[in-house]
């Protein structure tokens, strides 16, 4: 993690758009070259944040996805800016599209929708949890790949995803109405049929009641 002085910050960020604020400041920047600037609040309690940063999960964990081969953004540096208390990672977003951009554009989505089973079940057999995994957060590239953003509280583990993570995951999946919808099209069929057949940990009954629900 590279220290950053104000004055190095300030001409980082000069002309920047903010695409994400609250109450206590800036959250996500795109600077003037398309990069993007993600900052996070320091933590000063004893949690796990503030020994293991946000802004080095987020880096650590592009390195892992690209060690397992799956789309995810490009780092460039990972920063602690003391001036503002703030820990911020530096990175070239993943280009593409988002599956929620996408809900209302494709005629016949069946295709996307079985494309995604087969990523989330590669992602499980290759011991990545995301629990952050929606249509905002799924990303279809420019070479018609999935990939992911915004990864910060991803995990990864040595073996593939016992069933129990598995299962919560899909929970996860199904939590905003549009998604749901989408996804659970013709009651998630197409999506359950290219899921299971990447992998043997889940049946199709699992894989249903964990939707529906």
């Amino acid at each position: 993690m590279q220290a950053l002085d104000h004055t190095r910050y300030l001409a980082l960020r000069e002309g920047a758009q903010v695409l994400e604020a609250d109450g206590s400041g800036d959250k996500v920047l795109r600077l003037t070259d398309g990069s993007i600037l993600k900052l996070f609040r320091r933590k000063r309690l004893l949690t796990s944040a503030a020994w293991y940063p946000y802004a080095k999960r987020f880096a650590d964990n592009c390195d892992a996805l690209r060690e397992r081969q799956i789309p995810c953004p490009s780092i460039r540096q990972v920063y602690r800016i003391p001036s503002i208390e703030r820990d911020a990672v530096h990175y070239d977003p993943l280009p593409g599209q988002t599956l929620r951009q996408l809900l209302d554009v494709q005629d016949d989505a069946d295709p996307l929708r079985g494309q995604l089973g087969v990523f989330m079940a590669t992602l499980h057999e290759r011991g990545i949890y995301f629990r952050s995994a929606h249509l905002g957060n799924i990303v279809l590239t420019p070479e018609h790949q999935l990939g992911l953003i915004d990864i910060a509280d991803l995990r990864v583990y040595r073996r593939p995803l016992r069933k129990t993570l598995r299962l919560r995951n899909f929970k996860h999946m199904v939590r905003y109405p549009q998604d749901r919808q989408w996804l659970l099209d013709k009651r998630g069929e197409v999506f359950m049929q290219h899921y299971g057949q990447t992998q043997s940990i889940c049946s199709r009954e699992e894989l249903n009641s964990a939707l529906q629900k």
